[in-house]
């Protein structure tokens, strides 16, 4: 009676352990199948949107039309249609995931990697006389054709400190400001180190001294040591007791003037009265004519 009793409590025992193990071995898949999240695309191009860490996907259907276009050129003596219709029963095609920051790219390489790959695996009969071939030719449509922008819908940009408030100290026993050398920049808090504030001080930067004007005259005396006596004379006539034209100045084309019989140039000379004269008489004559006929 007591053997038989123990033995009823062992068994009692070990059935309440292993529910608890299966509840618990339960727990632990269905926690894990629920971290594994998955943002399916209903297209292989545009912009996705999904938590960080999320596993980026798309449908079978969405590249059925590039599959086949790509068997098509392919050259192969493939059935195009039958590997379009096998690539649309795919479900999901894993293309890459959202990154931790606010959104990235899935380029078109990428996911024409990932389309080639999950046509060989539905080991369709309609990839042509070279299989190797025609999915080649599929991965090379598909990158060319698609591409992804993810967007992280639950990232929260780092928080920048107000404007005329300073950083918190970094830490550090050094004499400049916020621990760090003076005239250095500070890094920001919540940044990524690529983020710099100004420096708090200029004291320490270059500066240019200005220039202080001088007179021509002192910075080119004549043959005089006192200054201001004026600047040196170089051709101008006179200079170095020149008078007048210098040996090496003429006329531009080296021209002469004529000889003359040495008459006072001031004359008139006779010709020059008789062609007044006949001037002044023949433009009397014209203007008498026009008078005359106009009055006619």
């Amino acid at each position: 009676m007591r053997k038989t009793t123990i033995w009823q409590t062992t068994r009692k025992a070990l059935t309440v352990s292993a529910l608890a193990a299966m509840v618990t071995g339960g727990a632990f898949l269905t926690g894990g199948t629920a971290s594994a999240a998955t943002t399916l695309a209903n297209a292989c191009s545009g912009t996705v949107n999904g938590g960080m860490g999320d596993t980026v996907a798309i449908t079978g259907t969405s590249v059925k039309e590039l599959v086949r276009a790509g068997a098509r050129e392919a050259g192969t003596l493939a059935l195009w249609d039958v590997a379009a219709n096998d690539i649309a029963k795919v479900n999901t095609i894993s293309v890459g995931a959202v990154p931790n920051s606010s959104g990235g790219t899935v380029d078109g390489k990428t996911i024409g990697a990932a389309v080639r790959q999950a046509v060989k695996e539905t080991k369709s009969w309609g990839l042509g006389l070279d299989p190797n071939k025609t999915l080649n030719s599929i991965e090379h449509k598909v990158a060319g054709s698609c591409g992804l922008t993810t967007v992280a819908t639950n990232y929260v940009a780092p928080t920048l400190p107000a404007p005329g408030t300073t950083a918190p100290q970094q830490g550090g026993n050094g004499g400049g400001t916020n621990g760090v050398a003076p005239g250095t920049p500070n890094l920001l808090p919540g940044g990524n180190g690529t983020g710099y504030a100004p420096p708090r001080e200029y004291g320490n930067l270059p500066v240019a001294q200005p220039g202080v004007a001088v007179a021509p005259g002192v910075r080119y005396p004549a043959n005089s040591p006192l200054p201001g006596e004026g600047g040196p004379q170089y051709g101008v006539p006179g200079a170095d007791g020149q008078a007048g034209q210098g040996a090496d100045v003429r006329n531009a084309g080296n021209a002469e003037a004529l000889a003359t019989d040495g008459m006072p140039g001031g004359d008139v000379q006779l010709p020059m009265l008789l062609a007044v004269l006949v001037l002044a008489g023949v433009t009397a004559a014209l203007v008498r004519t026009w008078v005359l006929r106009r009055v006619a």
